[in-house]
Formats: C-alpha cells, sequence, structure tokens
C-alpha cells in the first residue's frame, strides 16, 4: 500500500469547505493516491466518484472499491473533461492543482530533479513527453514557456543553453537537463533548486494544465447541483489566479438593493451561478512544519445559489 507515504494536503480544511451528507455524491477531480477521497467516504455513509488521468493510480483506486463497493466508481480520464465523464449532477467537486506527491516521489515518472531519470512529466503516460519538448521545440518558443509557467527571469538565458546542448546530442535525462540550467544559475546552499522553476514550467507545458483547470471549473460548474460546492486546492500562483477570477467572474458582486424597489420578473435570468466565494484559506503552522508540500497551498470554494422560488 502507497498510502502511507501520501500526505492530503488541507485534508481537514476541504473536508469543511465541501461537508459531505449522507446520501449524496462527490466528485474527487484529481485522485492521485487517493487522500481526498478516502477521507470523504470515511466522513459521511455518501458517494465519491473519482477522476484521474494517470494509469499509476488505478492500482489504489482497486484497493478503494474493493473497501467502499459501490460507495465508490473511479473513471479513467482527464478532469477537464468532467462534464463529459459524469454525465450527471453531484453535490460537489473537489479539485487538487498540480503534481502529485506519489508521482514526485516515483524518479521513473521523470518529474523530478532530485534523482537521475528519463525526461518524461507526463500524467497520463501518453501524448508528447518533457524530453520531446526540450529537445525539439524552438528556441523562443522555449524561452516563453519558461517564462510564462514558470516565472523564471533567466528564461532566455536558460532556453538558449538548452539550445547550444542538444545541438550536440539529445537531452534524455532529469539530471542532464537540471545540469544544462545550473550553467545560467548556479546552486546556491541554502536556496530553492535554480531548476525548480524550469522544470514547473515545463511539466505545465507538457500536461496543459492551466488550460486543464480552466476547463474543469467550467464542467464543475455545469454538473454540481444548486447548493453544491466547488472546493480547490491550488499551489502557485498562475493556478490560484485562474480558480480566483473563475470565481469572480461566476459570481454575483455585493451591491445594495432597496426593498422598496421593484425587482424585474427576468432579473433571475441574469443572476451569476454562484452565490458565495471564499477567500483564499492558507494551511495551518503545524501543517507546514509537518508537510512542506503544503506551504504554498491555497483553498478556494464556492457554493453554487440556489433555485429560485416563485412563490
Amino acid at each position: 500500500m502507497t498510502s502511507s507515504k501520501h500526505i492530503p494536503v488541507m485534508l481537514n480544511e476541504v473536508l469543511d469547505a465541501l461537508k459531505p451528507v449522507a446520501g449524496e455524491t462527490y466528485v474527487d477531480a484529481t485522485f492521485g493516491n487517493g487522500g481526498y477521497s478516502e477521507a470523504i467516504l470515511k466522513s459521511s455513509d455518501c458517494n465519491v466518484i473519482a477522476i484521474d488521468r494517470d494509469p499509476f493510480v488505478i492500482a489504489r483506486a482497486n484497493e478503494l472499491k474493493s473497501i467502499y463497493g459501490s460507495r465508490f466508481t473511479f473513471v479513467s480520464g482527464t478532469f477537464s473533461d468532467i462534464a463529459q465523464l459524469i454525465n450527471h449532477p453531484v453535490n460537489g467537486v473537489v479539485f487538487d492543482i498540480g503534481v502529485s506527491s506519489m508521482q514526485l516521489d516515483n524518479p521513473e515518472r521523470g518529474f523530478s530533479f532530485a534523482k537521475d531519470a528519463p525526461l518524461d512529466m507526463r500524467m497520463s503516460q501518453s501524448g508528447l513527453s518533457a524530453k520531446d519538448i526540450v529537445n525539439t521545440i524552438a528556441e523562443q518558443d522555449l524561452a516563453n514557456i519558461i517564462y510564462k509557467y514558470g516565472d523564471e527571469k533567466k528564461s532566455r538565458q536558460i532556453a538558449h543553453a538548452i539550445n547550444l546542448y542538444r545541438q550536440q546530442k539529445p537531452i534524455e535525462t532529469t539530471i542532464e537537463l537540471a545540469q544544462i540550467i545550473y550553467t545560467v544559475l548556479p546552486k546556491k546552499f541554502g536556496q530553492i533548486d535554480p531548476a525548480t522553476r524550469t522544470f514547473q514550467a515545463i511539466r505545465i507545458a507538457v500536461n496543459d494544465e492551466l488550460q486543464q483547470l480552466e476547463n474543469g471549473l467550467k464542467g464543475a460548474l455545469d454538473i454540481v447541483l444548486p447548493e453544491g460546492r466547488i472546493v480547490v486546492v491550488d499551489f502557485h500562483s498562475l493556478e490560484d489566479k485562474i480558480v480566483k477570477s473563475f470565481f469572480a467572474e461566476n459570481s454575483e458582486k455585493k451591491v445594495h438593493i432597496s426593498r422598496y424597489k421593484e425587482v424585474s420578473p427576468t432579473a433571475s435570468e441574469n443572476l451569476k451561478p454562484l452565490a458565495f466565494v471564499s477567500k483564499a484559506i492558507s494551511p495551518t503552522a503545524d501543517e507546514c512544519n509537518t508537510n512542506p508540500r503544503a506551504r504554498s497551498a491555497k483553498l478556494r470554494y464556492a457554493i453554487k445559489r440556489k433555485e429560485l422560488s416563485h412563490e
């Protein structure tokens, strides 16, 4: 069992935001190692549908299926297709955005430069890999990816160094790529590894993570019932900006309306679908101390508007 290595981030806060109720159905849109799914199933006699594109998680999904039976269903696919994968209403959806700890901890997946491994980074194990991107994409396009998705100020220099290197031989492994980055940004004791931002950027590009998030949020809003909840845990500013903007665009601005003002019968048709959007919630200091990966996490959630009564 792999669950002992995995610590779900902000688990208590996720459950508090989702508020599972017996008999209702919730979607864990980013199953990973099943931490959220298992906690939701334990919290009440509810049902969980889990989604993941990573074939490596199927064994863990089968494990939960053997314990919870018909209350748990696993669907293989990307959460950007949530509305197509789950074509019926649900009471809530939770997202844990980004790379999972089980992906990072398996060096053969090529997500981390902590150990030498093939340069892969594909969550689905299909499509273009990180190796394909760093060896074939034009230098300027590579620089744009590193800057846009990694917020790396030295993006042009890193892309140039990669281009010079790959003219001699293909870049094959994580350590090989990291060493190229170190020629531009040398390692300094006590500081974050200078390869971190570039690896993040390439991973986001490989998995089309930001577009996946936008599509997933839209799909979740479509399938969540009135009074249903959408809960998102993200880990960096690009993701959080998308979540914050999506929630804001789909919620009503708070404006004072006089109780004596006559309301148009068509006013309800123009209401935005979200009735409540939380502020960003951060992990506790204790959690950050015990689980360093939680330090950059933010949780936001929203509640869908009730169906309006014409009584």
